[in-house]
């Protein structure tokens, strides 16, 4: 019996794959020669309720406008539980007090979105894994398990998320921590397969009081020196919904007061952690770095000092159209115009293409040797 539900599920997959290939012959290609305005280096295909749109859809919205993006799930589904919510169904995890779980399956799911496309339609994306538990002891296992699976797909692992606002709480089981041995194991697999990290942590609390040290900061410089050689994408430049730029210290003491960009500037500025990049997706973002002139101004000062360290995205999540998709690139506006033209270039285009050209190299080199 279980040998006959193998055979049909094999049967389902192969077909599926094949209906799928077939509709993408006659879709969107590669314009050659066309000046896009960004690479996307924070995608979300699907939610988190796994429902979304398809790599196909993905490819028609990015249109001319888009070069490539990363391509990834959502790594919790929020639970439905009628308890709470009766028949209301939430589809996103402010929408109910039912907890969220690691989904695993999101993987499986991305992989095969992209073994759907041609060959050319599949070198405008770069699959991230993300359907594991960063507090397990496994994660790392399951890491190994995916890219054995599916080799020739991905090229990195996340977004995942270790501290974010009201996610962390809502997670069920063990909560996790950047001091926990589990996030070691995978940062160290990553490292060893040259998989690019895309990584969420909140360097504050939620409205945390201003002239405190961020809560996060020291233990997420620590981890992240203890893994030189893995290249660390943190996303968002450490900000949240409701974690805001950091600003804390006293100057009627005379010491300098540190804010948020002050701490940006360290962190590039060190040797040690010159493996780590941040990211500044999400709209959530945006509105702090384009609040006013003078934010404008210091975050564009940083860009320039450090215009190979930053890359744009949009972590939109499975948009609609284009204009829904790029309405963040076009709330950064204000912040492209404060640029040069350099570094402009390398933050919406060029820093993309050297990390995740790299991060493919690498994960092919080690799947020829450890893929049977």
């Amino acid at each position: 019996m279980k040998a006959t539900k193998l055979i049909l599920w094999i049967l389902f997959v192969s077909i599926t794959l094949h209906a799928q290939k077939k509709k993408t012959t006659a879709t969107v290609t590669t314009p050659q020669g066309v000046n896009y305005l960004f690479n996307d280096s924070h995608f979300h295909l699907t939610n988190y309720i796994q429902e979304g749109i398809t790599a196909q859809r993905f490819l028609e919205i990015m249109g001319d406008k888009v070069g490539r993006s990363t391509l990834f799930g959502i790594p919790l589904q929020q639970q439905w539980s009628y308890q709470n919510s009766g028949n209301y169904a939430p589809t996103y995890y402010l929408q109910s007090d039912a907890p969220l779980y690691y989904y695993s399956f999101t993987d499986a799911y991305i992989a095969m979105q992209y073994m759907a496309l041609t060959k050319e339609q599949q070198a405008r994306f770069d699959p991230m894994i993300t359907g594991f538990n960063p507090a397990d002891m496994y994660a790392a296992k399951h890491i190994e398990r995916v890219l054995k699976t599916f080799p020739g797909v991905f090229s990195g692992i996340g977004e995942f998320s270790i501290h974010k606002e009201f996610v962390s709480a809502k997670v069920a089981g063990e909560v996790a921590s950047l001091t926990n041995p589990a996030l070691d194991t995978l940062l160290d697999f990553a490292g060893k397969v040259g998989l690019a990290v895309i990584f969420h942590n909140d360097m504050d609390m939620p409205m945390a009081k201003d002239k405190t040290e961020p809560v996060y900061l020291d233990q997420m410089k620590a981890l992240l020196r203890r893994h030189p050689g893995t290249t660390i994408i943190w996303a968002h430049v450490g900000l949240g919904r409701i974690v805001h730029p950091v600003g804390y210290g006293s100057s009627t003491t005379g010491e300098r007061t540190s804010t948020h960009v002050d701490i940006a500037d360290e962190i590039l500025s060190d040797p040690t952690l010159s493996h780590v990049y941040f990211d500044i997706s999400w709209d959530e973002v945006a509105k702090y770095i384009v609040a006013t002139p003078n934010t404008i101004e210091r975050t564009a000062a940083l860009f320039n000092k450090y215009p190979d360290r930053i890359l744009f995205g949009t972590d939109v999540v499975a948009p609609p159209d284009q204009k829904f998709y790029t309405a963040v690139y076009d709330m950064y506006t204000p912040l492209w115009n404060a640029l040069t033209k350099e570094t402009s270039e390398k933050i919406r285009i060029g820093n993309y293409n050297k990390l995740f050209d790299n991060a493919r190299k690498k994960v092919r080199a080690w799947e020829k040797l450890n893929v049977k």
